[in-house]
């Protein structure tokens, strides 16, 4: 038989080469794809959720995922366009995502739910979550959801509260909210029932879209309450600076659901910590990823509540804050 000559070894080299080459794109490859993906899903925007993605990566790194180390994340951002939720909770399902993070309103929850019942989702918003149709029961979530509530209707009174204490002398306060958005609802009701309570004339200002909104703040010009209350709601957080800018500019006291609004340039905020409830979200999605069932992972209740209050906006009203309700904040910004 013939020895293996130098242009034999050469060959084999090429051809080794070769092989090797060709096989590390594909390797590469397969190590990107074994990548979990989470798909994120907002009825929010991003710049105004910028504070709870922060504060679910952080839970996503106390499970130890970092994206993009060891986890992919698919975002879908409805901004106040909710109609686009279950079109977007359907692309993620499409996309073979490993977990659906509903993060904001319940609506984004309710429209993962609706399109899956084998994917897990975790849920972080404010709503009851078992008279959503969320879960079952908060103990024992049952299927494939569980999740976090900031509960954020159960505050509604109490914002009515602060607000009275802040302007005392009122007697009629508007309240907008968005009769679409099964939070705003519940926070009309509760709303409502405070303002009896204190003998307050409550003017509830549905909208449930942009032109509506102009109409109801335009009202508000032309005829303006005693005090503000702003339901949680995107549409309205959408409109934050305007209504900011409106409240100055008629010098009319309000208060907020969300913290942004006083870190902004509102007079008042209080709620649940929302960056509280998106970092137990974060973790409780790595958790998941890790091989836990969402059906083993209670509902959480807030922990921590947020009263912000800017007395810079405060001074420009002529409002003394009184020490009853400086004494509750979380946060005073000078």
């Amino acid at each position: 038989m013939r020895g293996t000559t130098r242009t034999d070894l050469k060959r084999r080299e090429f051809v080794m080469l070769l092989g090797g080459g060709a096989a590390w794109p594909f390797a590469a490859r397969a190590q990107q794809n074994v990548l979990p993906t989470v798909g994120w899903l907002s009825d929010s925007s991003a710049e105004d959720s910028a504070n709870r993605l922060t504060a679910f990566r952080e839970g996503l790194k106390q499970a130890g995922f970092v994206e993009p180390q060891n986890v992919a994340i698919e975002y879908r951002w409805a901004g106040s366009g909710s109609d686009r939720l279950p079109r977007f909770a359907a692309e993620l399902v499409r996309h073979r995502v490993a977990v659906i993070a509903a993060i904001g309103g319940s609506p984004a929850a309710v429209a993962a739910k609706a399109v899956t019942g084998t994917i897990p989702i975790v849920f972080a918003n404010g709503s009851d979550p078992v008279a959503s149709g969320l879960v079952t029961s908060l103990n024992q979530p049952g299927e494939n959801v569980t999740g976090v509530s900031f509960f954020s209707t159960a505050l509604a009174a109490k914002r009515l509260e602060l607000l009275h204490e802040l302007v005392p002398t009122s007697t009629v306060m508007a309240f907008l909210v968005n009769p679409n958005n099964p939070i705003g609802i519940l926070e009309a009701e509760q709303t409502a029932a405070a303002a009896h309570k204190l003998g307050v004339r409550l003017r509830i200002l549905d909208s449930i879209n942009d032109h509506e909104f102009d109409m109801h703040l335009a009202a508000l010009v032309n005829s303006p309450p005693d005090a503000v209350l702003v339901a949680t709601d995107p549409l309205l957080t959408a409109h934050r600076r305007q209504l900011i800018a409106t409240m100055a500019r008629q010098r009319i006291p309000a208060i907020y659901s969300d913290r942004e609004f006083a870190a902004a340039g509102g007079l008042i905020s209080y709620a649940s910590s929302e960056s509280e409830a998106c970092r137990q979200a974060g973790n409780y999605v790595g958790r998941i990823l890790k091989g836990e069932k969402p059906a083993d992972l209670p509902v959480m209740l807030p922990t921590r509540f947020d009263l912000v209050i800017n007395l810079q906006t405060a001074k420009a009203l002529g409002i003394a804050v009184p020490p009853t309700v400086r004494v509750l904040a979380t946060e005073v910004i000078e």
